[in-house]
């Protein structure tokens, strides 16, 4: 009985948890198709003689917000940075993960330090470096920026699963001549897919819902706009017009949304492989 009684609690809060979710996105979808004045006297009515594809079509039309010039930027800024982050933090975990030493374990620790410190604590640091190295306000040093800020991720993720792959096939790689570069990226990465998939989600996720960062390291002055920050260059003219600002909205969370639904088995697998595999 109080089993039963636990489990009917655990539903309960978990369905509001819910509730609570999906309130704001329910609003954004529905006053996506109405006009400013029947968002403003019903906007939570979803009937469908107020809906109309008309404000969807002149978000996408916007002068102030070119959406395909918005969304390319994104993705391209997504490609670099998973794959720099790929890069840097993969070889890093497999050392890390494969030594024994206390400087291994030290250099773990500085790496995961990372997942503690708010990002809004590195900013005033990072123009400092910016600026010093002269990619201030330029595509590399966002690059380069947000990747630093996915390596403690990547190096938590891939460490944990690395040390549930067997050693054995680094000594029978080791035996054929493979050097550790190479072990790493033809017998240990292919294993690693799993938990690579989902670093690259999680990451793909930040750097697309990124409004902060853009803002301050590019800045409206550069012209570049990612989604988040495009969408801050179209409403900020029209703060009153709700219908500019969801449709607009919309969007720009569309396309992440439907990639979160996709992937988020991926994820749950990925975080879960390490602690079941081995």
């Amino acid at each position: 009985m109080n089993r039963r009684i636990g489990s009917w609690t655990a539903a309960g809060v978990l369905g509001l948890c819910a509730l609570v979710m999906l309130v704001p996105l329910y609003l954004v979808v529905v006053n996506a198709f109405k006009s400013d004045a029947v968002i403003r006297e019903k906007p939570f009515a979803a009937g469908p003689g107020g809906l109309s594809t008309h404000y969807l079509r002149a978000a996408l039309s916007s002068p102030d917000y070119n959406v395909a010039k918005a969304f390319g930027i994104t993705v391209l800024f997504v490609v670099l940075v998973n794959a720099l982050s790929l890069v840097l933090a993969g070889p890093a975990a497999y050392v890390v993960a494969r030594g024994t030493r206390l400087w291994h374990k030290l250099l773990l620790l500085v790496f995961l330090a990372g997942l503690f410190i708010p990002g809004q604590v590195l900013v005033i640091p990072v123009i400092y470096v910016l600026r010093y190295t002269g990619l201030m306000g330029t595509i590399p040093g966002f690059v380069l920026y947000e990747t630093t800020l996915t390596v403690p991720l990547s190096m938590f993720l891939y460490v944990g699963y690395i040390k549930t792959i067997p050693r054995q096939l680094d000594e029978a790689a080791q035996i054929d001549g493979a050097g550790r570069l190479r072990i790493f990226w033809q017998v240990v990465f292919p294993l690693m897919r799993p938990v690579v998939i989902t670093a690259v989600v999680l990451h793909t996720i930040g750097v697309w819902t990124d409004f902060v960062n853009p803002q301050i390291v590019l800045g409206p002055t550069s012209g570049v706009y990612t989604v988040m920050t495009g969408v801050y260059a179209a409403i900020g003219l029209h703060t009153t017009d709700l219908s500019v600002v969801y449709p607009t909205l919309l969007l720009a969370i569309a396309p992440v949304l439907i990639f979160f639904v996709i992937m988020q088995r991926k994820i749950v697998g990925g975080l879960t492989a390490g602690a079941t595999k081995g």
